[in-house]
């Protein structure tokens, strides 16, 4: 492919990832999209079980039974002119590492809000990793369906609670039973909520230059529509201006309201969303070089790896960020961490858990590479002589710890193996004591620990047995520092996965009268 229709083709793409707080609704609006792009026929909903009508993003069988989403899912559809790459993320606040690491491999992120609860714990600390990115946010203001807070205080909430200036692209007239429509600033028109009953089948009201509807209309003689347009009014004089440099520097979010659940207002928000979010922009190196996503050079790095998406074939899945040149399956990489040449002839995109071998792609794709073990979060390939290593990927110490052994002794080895394919996706960490070959289990919540010994069941059919130890202050410590007498009741002595001491204090205390003892000694966090 030549230079300019590798630039073409990549500014076709648009990469990004749905953030929210349990609940708010981002699977739903996922599956509206994907409706649009004509990936699905039938949207249907996590709620929806006795239908088994389960999200396309939740293809897990744990997450279909709580109706939740625990693992990030990537989604990939056509709609306008654009190839769209969505990641879903887990919204549960015990799953924030995949979410964070997925946040790394994105161009721009959509923001789902409970419009009948506002701003959440886990918007808040999404939203921030997003800011540190400078990743541009847009914001859906999801079930106007329902009555809930007046649309004035919630972008009041927004900019106020996050921090960020809001610039609504739309605005309710009324919520729940007395909903209309949106009155669409952006396009000068009206969307209406029930067309059949309201409209005549005609979902597009156009507004005169006064900004109301002409002629004669039902609506007009309803309190919300004129309540509304006071308050578009107010929005035009006392709102903030709207600027697209602004909005790709994550300084400014777009607001929109609608309903993910009845569809509503989702197609204005996608259309507006693929004309304003940015096409694969460059993104530094460790040695602070940008790589531009249409120089020459392959390259991309692996932001998450899943075991059993495919529970046939027991396969193993790395996913791949392109970030600059172009794909093809065959070509030779380097992978620069084990100094390793590989032939990528196995490769696939992605529709939840329904995949096809992908021949071509180009920066700002995200692929699947079947993994045999080779690969971990956060590693480079690129092809070329110039050597490319991206930043480290975020990673979280663990704060609750479980002993964990198999209940048959006989199947140790579907034990072994399911627990290091599952601490290879990084959603937990194990741990080997140091007196023993007994297996420690780390977490950063405890919904992992229930996920783990689903999975452990499921899809290795290895039953486990867990014993809480509780919360514990997990600190490495170089192996040149390291004598085992160190260890006590209090400072559990440790190994992870490479190999590497650490020790597991049983709370602040005992960290500082370590401390306090070996002086010398230096404890870290995150190795």
């Amino acid at each position: 492919m030549g230079e300019t229709s590798l630039k073409q083709t990549v500014d076709k793409r648009r990469t990004f990832a749905i953030i929210s707080h349990p609940d708010a609704g981002k699977t739903t609006i996922t599956e509206q999209m994907l409706l649009f792009g004509g990936a699905i026929r039938q949207a249907g909903t996590v709620k929806a079980k006795k239908s088994g009508k389960f999200a396309t993003s939740d293809w897990m069988e744990i997450e279909k039974q709580r109706g939740i989403s625990v693992t990030s899912s990537v989604m990939q559809f056509d709609y306008e002119g654009k190839r769209v790459n969505i990641l879903d993320t887990p919204g549960h606040q015990d799953f924030s590492e995949d979410t964070y690491r997925t946040l790394m491999a994105v161009d721009a992120a959509v923001m789902v809000i409970d419009s009948t609860k506002g701003i959440e714990a886990q918007t808040k600390k999404l939203f921030k990793v997003c800011r540190m990115r400078g990743i541009p946010i847009f914001t859906f203001m999801n079930k106007l369906d329902r009555d809930g807070r007046t649309p004035l205080e919630l972008v009041e909430e927004l900019e106020n609670v996050l921090g960020i200036d809001a610039y609504a692209m739309n605005w309710p007239m009324g919520s729940g039973r007395t909903l209309l429509g949106i009155y669409d600033l952006h396009n000068n028109r009206i969307e209406v909520a029930h067309p059949d009953r309201d409209n005549h089948g005609e979902r597009l009201i156009a507004v005169d230059d006064a900004g109301e509807i002409a002629g004669d209309h039902p609506f007009k003689e309803e309190s919300v529509y004129s309540e509304a347009l006071e308050e578009v009014e107010l929005l035009k004089i006392a709102g903030n201006t709207f600027s697209e440099e602004a909005v790709r520097a994550g300084e400014l979010t777009p607001v929109f309201f609608g309903s993910a659940l009845t569809n509503f207002g989702v197609q204005t928000f996608l259309e507006a969303f693929l004309k304003l979010a940015p096409s694969p922009t460059s993104v530094a190196d460790k040695s602070g070089r940008e790589v531009t996503p249409t120089e020459d050079q392959f390259s991309g790095f692996v932001f998450k790896i899943q075991a059993n998406m495919d529970p046939n074939h027991r396969d193993r899945i790395a996913f791949l960020r392109i970030v600059s040149g172009e794909f093809e399956r065959g070509m030779d990489v380097q992978l620069p961490r084990l100094n390793k040449k590989i032939r990528l002839n196995n490769s696939t995109n992605f529709m939840a858990e329904d995949r096809q071998t992908v021949e071509t792609a180009v920066a700002g794709d995200i692929i699947g590479l079947y993994d045999t073990g080779t690969y971990q979060i956060g590693d480079t390939i690129h092809t070329g002589k110039e050597t490319i290593e991206f930043e480290d990927l975020p990673q979280f110490t663990p704060e609750l710890f479980m002993k964990i052994q198999p209940k048959n002794v006989m199947k140790q080895k579907s034990f072994h193996k399911g627990l290091q394919q599952l601490v290879q996706e990084g959603a937990i960490q194990v741990y080997r004591l140091h007196h023993s070959n007994d297996y420690i289990v780390g977490a950063v919540g405890q919904l992992q620990f229930e996920v783990l010994k689903t999975r452990m069941q499921q899809e290795y059919n290895s039953d486990i047995d867990m014993t809480p130890i509780g919360n514990r202050i997990a600190r490495w410590i170089a192996p040149e520092q390291l004598d085992p007498k160190m260890s006590s009741s209090r400072n559990t002595l440790v190994y992870d996965r490479f190999d590497q001491p650490l020790f597991l204090f049983e709370n602040e205390f005992a960290e500082r009268w370590f401390s306090d003892k070996y002086p010398e000694v230096e404890l870290t966090s995150l190795l």
